[in-house]
């Protein structure tokens, strides 16, 4: 498989390595927003759980945020929260420190450790669905799976 798919079968390969059955679904159109990937699934936008990638200011770390896909992300609360500034990050720095593309940036096997936040609004569906290294692929799982997957601290978003 070329370079593009190298992301989903990490994403895989990483799920199983965790103890998880989940597998990795291929979409027949794209879901690079949250929207798309709602109508590609069949889900509420709500039920995505979208990474987003920000730049640290000060320390110039990656953080991810995994926010439900109706949710905007209230950057001033975030910054609060890891007492840094958060800046936008670029489709290189986003590549160059996770190890995917913009709009497939899984919640796991990022190139590095970074700080995560789970917005709160996950945890009220049954299951929720996340890219997985491609914005034509996704995976379902629970949102306690996603807050243990990812260790992720779980707070309001907005």
């Amino acid at each position: 498989m070329g370079e593009i798919h190298e992301g989903v079968q990490q994403v895989q390969a990483l799920l199983s390595e965790m103890g998880y059955g989940h597998t990795v679904v291929w979409l027949p159109d794209s879901a690079r927003t949250a929207k798309e990937a709602a109508d590609a699934i069949g889900c509420e936008v709500a039920e995505i759980a979208k990474s987003i990638i920000f730049r640290l200011k000060n320390s110039g770390q990656p953080l991810l945020v995994v926010a439900s896909g109706t949710n905007r992300v209230n950057e001033k609360e975030i910054a609060s929260y890891v007492q840094d500034e958060l800046g936008k990050a670029d489709a290189d720095f986003v590549r160059e420190r996770t190890g995917f593309v913009i709009g497939g940036v899984a919640p796991i096997g990022h190139s590095e450790n970074m700080i995560t936040i789970i917005d709160q609004d996950l945890l009220k569906f049954r299951t929720v669905w996340a890219a997985a290294g491609h914005p034509k692929a996704v995976f379902q799982l629970t949102p306690g799976e996603l807050v243990a997957m990812t260790k992720g601290q779980v707070m309001s978003i907005q």
